[in-house]
C-alpha cells in the first residue's frame, strides 16, 4: 500500500480535506461541515473518509492541521482565566500599552476602546527582583514574597500565568525560578515565560504576546491532547503530526501547545504557501490572495513571488511580536448575516450563522439571510450542485429569508435586495484588500487577484473588475486551498536573541558566536522532530537600525560572516533603508538589535501536475443554462463543470463554473482561459 498524507483546515462552516497518495502523486479533496463544539469531530469524519475509500490508517504517514481554536478563543475572549508576574514597579506596561491609539480609521472612531485586558490589574502580581540592562542581576529574586503573590493569584482561581520580568531575555534565571516556585503552590497552573516565549526587546510587546500564550495554551493543549488520541484510536499513528503557525511553516503537537500564540494565524497561512505554488506554476509574480470563506476574508499581499512578512502584528487589536505572514482579515464570508436595522439601514455583518445552524438555504433551522442564501438568488449558486451534488440546497427558503428581512423592509424586490447585499459585502473586501495594497503604496493594476476559499471565486471577478486588477486566478482547488497550502509547507522554528551592539564596536566572530548559539538550538530541535542534516535549511538575519531609531528593519544575512562582511553588512543595510523609507544616513551609526534565526526541516515537496489538451470540446463542458442577475439585468449564462473544462478552453462571460469545492462566477465582459495546470485566468474580454 502507498503512504498518505493528509491535512485538513477547518473553518467557521466546512473542514477542507486534502489527500495525496506518495505513490502516485494522486490528489483528492473533501469537504466536511464544520463541528465548533468539537473541531476534532469534523477531523475524524475527513480521516474516515479516506479509510472508507480502502487505505489503512497506518498508511497515513502524515497529518497537518491548520486550525483556528487558538484565533477563536481569542476573538470571542474565550480563553482560560489568567494572572501576570512582573517586576515589582512595573505592573502598570500592560495596561499603558503602546500610550496610543492605533493608526487608521480608530483614528476617527469617536467611540473607539482598546480591547480589554485579558489579565487585569486585580491578577498581576509584582516580583522583588531586578536584573539590569546589560544583563547583570542587581537585586536577587525575593522567594518568600514571590510566594504570598502566587498565593494570591492560587486565590483567584487562575488556570494560567504569563511571566514577564525586566530584562529577562537577557537573563531568564528568575523566570525559570519564579515557574518552579509557581509549580510548587500551584500545581497543574500552566505557566509561559516570556524569556522562552519572545526573548526580545521592548518590554510591552513581550509581555502581550507571553499573556496572549497564557490565555491560549491551555485551551490549544487540551484540544491537540484530545485531537491526538482520536487520531491514536483512529489508527493514525504517525509521529509526522503537524499544525500549521502564523509563519507559514508547520510545528509539531507538542510545540504548539506550549506556543499557542504561534497559531493565531494559522488558518489563513496556508492559503498563502499554496499561493507562491502559483506564481511559480502561472508565472504571475505580483499576487494579491484572496481567501473568502464562511465566515471570514483573508487578504494578503505578494510581490515579486515572496509574502509580505512581519516580526509583529496585530490580532483584533492586540499585539503579537512573533513573525507571522501578513493578513488582512474582515468579517465577510458566505455565513455573513444581512438585517436592516430599526432605523431602516442595511447592515451586512459582522455577525455570521456559521456552520449551525448555517444559511437558511441549508434548511438546517437558520431563518436569517447570509451572502450564501443572496448568491443563490442571484442564480450563482444551484440549488442541486452543492458540494458536486452532495448537499441540496434550497431556493425557496433563500429567497424568504431575503424578502423577510431585507426586501420587504426596504421596499425592493428580492433579487435587487440580494444583489444590493452583495454589493454591500464586496465593498467591505475591497477596503481590506485597498488596506494592504494601494495603502502601501502599491498599484493594483499590477497585480492579479488569486481567489479561492468556498466563496471566494464567487466574487472575485466583480471586485477585481472594480479596483481595476489585471486579472483573476482560480485554481485548480480554490475551495480547499489552504488545506492543500499544508501538503507544501515546511516545518519552521523562529529563534530570536537580543543584544543591543554597535556595529561599528563588534566584530564577525562575535556575531558568528550568537548565531552559532541559536543554530545548536535550532538544530538540535529538528533532529528531535526526525529531519535529517540534508534536511535542514537554516535562515539567519539581524534586526538593525540608524542609533536612536524606534524601529527596526530585519536584514538576511550569511552565517558565519566572513572577514569584511561588516562593511557590506552596513552597506546593505543603508540601501535596504534608502528603498523602504526613501534616504540614508551612512554618516550615523547603526546598531544591532537582534539576531534572528529560523530553522526549516525540508519535507518532500508535492508539485502539482501539469495537464495536456485531451480534445474536448467547450459544450461538452456545459452541464446546464442558468438565470443569472449581472448589474441589475437577469441573463441566461452557460454553467460549465470545471472537470470537463480542456486545457486551452477559453469562453467569455456571463458564465458560471462549477466544481466540488467551489462555484466561479465570471461576469459579462470578462474572458476565461484554462492554462496547462487547469487554473482559471480572467482577464477582461
Amino acid at each position: 500500500m502507498a503512504d498518505y498524507r493528509l491535512t485538513v483546515d477547518t473553518g467557521g462552516t466546512f473542514s477542507d480535506f486534502v489527500y495525496v497518495n506518495d505513490a502516485t502523486r494522486e490528489v483528492t479533496i473533501a469537504k466536511v461541515p464544520s463541528t465548533p463544539d468539537d473541531p476534532s469531530r469534523a477531523i475524524l469524519a475527513g480521516v474516515e473518509l479516506l479509510i472508507g475509500q480502502g487505505v489503512a490508517p497506518a498508511d497515513i504517514k502524515y497529518f497537518c492541521h491548520g486550525t483556528t481554536v487558538g484565533t477563536n478563543a481569542l476573538l470571542e475572549g474565550k480563553g482560560v482565566r489568567s494572572g501576570l508576574l512582573v517586576t515589582k514597579g512595573f505592573r502598570g506596561v500592560y495596561e499603558v500599552a503602546e500610550q496610543s491609539r492605533p493608526h487608521g480609521p480608530a483614528i476617527f472612531d469617536i467611540l473607539y476602546d482598546r480591547p480589554a485586558m485579558l489579565v487585569p490589574p486585580s491578577r498581576t502580581g509584582e516580583v522583588a527582583e531586578r536584573v539590569a540592562f546589560n544583563g547583570e542581576i542587581l537585586l536577587p529574586l525575593d522567594e518568600e514574597a514571590l510566594r504570598r503573590t502566587v498565593r494570591d493569584l492560587r486565590e483567584e482561581d487562575v488556570k494560567a500565568i504569563a511571566v514577564c520580568l525586566l530584562f529577562s531575555f537577557l537573563e531568564p534565571r528568575h523566570e525559570r525560578r519564579v515557574r518552579e516556585i509557581i509549580e510548587e503552590e500551584i500545581p497543574g497552573c500552566n505557566v509561559s515565560l516570556s524569556s522562552e516565549i519572545v526573548p526580545q526587546i521592548r518590554e510591552y510587546y513581550r509581555l502581550s504576546t507571553t499573556i496572549i500564550n497564557a490565555y491560549l495554551s491551555p485551551i490549544l493543549a487540551r484540544y491537540i491532547e484530545n485531537l491526538d488520541a482520536r487520531l491514536n484510536r483512529a489508527g493514525v499513528v504517525t509521529p509526522q503530526k503537524y499544525i500549521m503557525q502564523s509563519n507559514g511553516g508547520m510545528s509539531t503537537f507538542a510545540a504548539t501547545a506550549k506556543k499557542a500564540v504561534a497559531t493565531v494565524l494559522s488558518g489563513p497561512a496556508g492559503g498563502i504557501t499554496a499561493s507562491l505554488q502559483a506564481c511559480r506554476t502561472t508565472g504571475f509574480q505580483n499576487l494579491i490572495t484572496f481567501d473568502m470563506g464562511g465566515t471570514s476574508c483573508d487578504v494578503a499581499l505578494i510581490k515579486d513571488g515572496e509574502p509580505s512578512v512581519s516580526n509583529r502584528g496585530k490580532v483584533e487589536g492586540r499585539d503579537v511580536a512573533l513573525p507571522m505572514i501578513d493578513i488582512n482579515t474582515v468579517s465577510a464570508g458566505g455565513g455573513t448575516l444581512a438585517k436592516v436595522d430599526r432605523f431602516g439601514e442595511l447592515i451586512v455583518g459582522p455577525q455570521s450563522a456559521g456552520a449551525q445552524p448555517g444559511p437558511a438555504c441549508y434548511m438546517r433551522g437558520g431563518d436569517q439571510p447570509t451572502i450564501t442564501d443572496c448568491n443563490l438568488v442571484l442564480g450563482y449558486l444551484g440549488e442541486d450542485n452543492f458540494l458536486g451534488g452532495k448537499m441540496k440546497l434550497s431556493g425557496a427558503a433563500a429567497r424568504a429569508a431575503v424578502a423577510s428581512a431585507v426586501a420587504t423592509p426596504l421596499g425592493m424586490e428580492i433579487e435587487a435586495a440580494a444583489e444590493g447585499v452583495v454589493r454591500v459585502i464586496n465593498v467591505k473586501m475591497q477596503e481590506a484588500i485597498k488596506a494592504i495594497s494601494t495603502m502601501r503604496g502599491h498599484d493594483l493594476r499590477d497585480f492579479m487577484l488569486l481567489a479561492f476559499g468556498g466563496a471566494g471565486p464567487l466574487h472575485a471577478c466583480s471586485i477585481a473588475t472594480d479596483l481595476g486588477m489585471a486579472g483573476v486566478v482560480v485554481p485548480l482547488y480554490p475551495g480547499v486551498y489552504s488545506a492543500m497550502g499544508l501538503v507544501m509547507s515546511d516545518v519552521k522554528h523562529d529563534y530570536i536573541r537580543s543584544r543591543m551592539t554597535n556595529l561599528a564596536a563588534t566584530d564577525e566572530a562575535a556575531i558568528n558566536a550568537v548565531f552559532a548559539d541559536l543554530e545548536r538550538e535550532a538544530r538540535a530541535d529538528l533532529t528531535d522532530e526526525g529531519f535529517p542534516e540534508g534536511r535542514v535549511v537554516i535562515e539567519p538575519a539581524l534586526d538593525m537600525r540608524y542609533a536612536g531609531q524606534g524601529y527596526e528593519m530585519t536584514l538576511p544575512c550569511s552565517a558565519p560572516l566572513a572577514p569584511g562582511d561588516l562593511g557590506k553588512l552596513r552597506r546593505a543595510f543603508d540601501e535596504e533603508h534608502r528603498k523602504t523609507f526613501g534616504h540614508t544616513a551612512p554618516d550615523e551609526p547603526v546598531e544591532i538589535v537582534s539576531w534572528r534565526l529560523r530553522g526549516v526541516g525540508k519535507v518532500p515537496p508535492v508539485d502539482l501536475p501539469k495537464f495536456k489538451p485531451t480534445g474536448a470540446k467547450l459544450a461538452d463542458a456545459v452541464r446546464e443554462t442558468r438565470a443569472a442577475r449581472f448589474g441589475g439585468k437577469t441573463v441566461q449564462c452557460p454553467v460549465y463543470q470545471r472537470e470537463r473544462l480542456d486545457v486551452g478552453a477559453t469562453f467569455d462571460g456571463p458564465a458560471i463554473v462549477d466544481q466540488l469545492d467551489c462555484t466561479s462566477v465570471i461576469p459579462p465582459g470578462q474572458k476565461v482561459r484554462v492554462d496547462e495546470y487547469r487554473n482559471l485566468v480572467i482577464g477582461a474580454a
